[in-house]
């Protein structure tokens, strides 16, 4: 990042412009709803909003998205209120922008522009600045038409985060050689997500992904868990940048924990695309938990709108099986009472309490794919290192020291079974399990 767009972003943070949320109700989804996660967005982003408009219509106005009156009344009450932004909550095309920042007098956003530019603030890895960059350019692409002298336009401010000023400048080829570069980049940072699951999996070593809609507590659920230190703040998308820690079952095993970014209604096709290696991480993973926050009234809507789009992505490779999927209704303690499950695979847990970990965790353990046994074996005191590796890798139930070595109950993996195979004593009939 350059010393400008540093410069812009910090303006940005540090000034809180006032924003006004505008709605086009056309039947095609709830706009009230839309509209309250809109300014969740506004205010996640810095803006001080100051209020709404919704209009319905048919279907939205080609030159202005809104009806010539209703703009009106807006332009009135951004004189009036000193209103410094307009957001709408739908995406506009280059001529509606062009058009509605020349007759309200004010700047304007659309609900993709916000989205990209949260995204552009809270990246911090390499390949979340990819990833950010990338899906800029593509929405950038085609709206270079009509935006004239806009380009060149520099300042701080919502939706003026970016790839950089020397990018918004450019013509159409140098962009579409930016958007080649970064397409590959990021092609090469697949296959070498690619290859590290396959490490994993060829080691054995299962991955659990935590999905769910954006301030949902993922974050918190993944330090309660791994002590992973996320940032966790109650705003949307607090966490961009994929994080991986390690977890430790009751029976023993260890797997990989992997924190993924959140997700929002009408995610913007952009950001799925480019952060589609991220996703895939968790479309992939052995198991998913599907968090949500209990509390919101749109728990179920949120707990299917990830479900479906990891369906989309797993679309891509139909033989791989379906990891099973548990749902985790986080945030009970802000209920008033105990929420109905319905015999469904969920878990009711509160992350910030503690509240329900345990039962998470054993319910967890439950549907992974069963690759662990129970035995006894007698290990030889020259074997101390095949010893500590069951202490660390496996359940040790009893640990005895023999004139012949070390004997233990242990419940181990495949890998460690087949290391311990020399040294197998009977399997404890109480387990009920086949010996290895």
């Amino acid at each position: 990042m350059n010393k400008e767009s540093r410069m812009a972003e910090q303006h940005a943070e540090s000034s809180s412009e006032r924003a006004l949320l505008v709605s086009l109700d056309t039947g095609d989804f709830d706009a009230q709803v839309s509209l309250e996660e809109l300014a969740e967005l506004a205010r996640s982003a810095g803006a001080e909003v100051r209020g709404s408009v919704l209009q319905r219509r048919s279907a939205p106005d080609p030159a202005t998205c809104i009806g010539a009156g209703r703009l009106e009344e807006i332009r009135q009450v951004c004189q009036n209120d000193d209103i410094d932004l307009l957001i709408f909550d739908r995406e506009l095309t280059a001529t509606q922008h062009r058009n509605l920042e020349d007759l309200s007098g004010v700047r304007v956003v659309d609900r993709t522009t916000l989205i990209l530019d949260i995204f552009a603030g809270r990246a911090h890895s390499a390949e979340g600045r990819l990833q950010v960059e990338l899906a800029q350019l593509q929405y950038l692409l085609p709206r270079l038409a009509g935006q004239g002298t806009a380009l060149s336009r520099l300042g701080g401010g919502i939706g003026t985060r970016g790839p950089g000023e020397t990018q918004l400048e450019t013509d159409r080829r140098h962009i579409r050689r930016r958007i080649g570069y970064l397409k590959n980049q990021l092609e090469q940072v697949k296959k070498r997500r690619a290859l590290t699951r396959q490490r994993r999996e060829k080691e054995g070593r299962l991955t659990v992904a935590l999905v769910g809609y954006t301030n949902a507590g993922k974050s918190t659920l993944m330090n309660a868990l791994t002590a992973a230190g996320v940032l966790a703040e109650d705003r949307l998308f607090a966490t961009l940048d994929p994080t991986a820690r390690t977890l430790r079952l009751p029976d023993g095993r260890e797997v990989l924990l992997v924190d993924t970014v959140g997700l929002v209604r009408r995610l913007p096709h952009q950001l799925v695309e480019a952060f589609h290696s991220t996703l895939e991480e968790a479309a992939q993973a052995d198991a998913i938990l599907n968090v949500c926050d209990a509390a919101s009234p749109e728990a179920e809507e949120q707990l299917q709108l990830t479900e479906d789009l990891l369906r989309e992505l797993r679309a891509e490779e139909a033989d791989r099986p379906e990891p099973p999927t548990l749902r985790v209704y986080n945030k009970c303690d802000l209920l008033g009472g105990p929420i109905a499950l319905g015999g469904r695979r969920a878990v009711a847990i509160s992350a910030a309490t503690g509240a329900g970990l345990t039962q998470l965790l054993d319910t967890l353990a439950a549907v992974l794919p069963t690759d662990r046994r129970r035995v006894q074996v007698l290990i030889p005191f020259r074997e101390g290192a095949l010893a500590e590796r069951c202490r660390r890798q496996g359940a040790v139930e009893k640990e005895q020291f023999t004139p012949e070595g070390v004997q233990m109950t242990v419940t181990l993996g495949l890998r460690e079974l087949e290391a311990v195979r020399p040294y197998l004593m009977e399997t404890p009939p109480e387990n009920g399990a086949p010996s290895a």
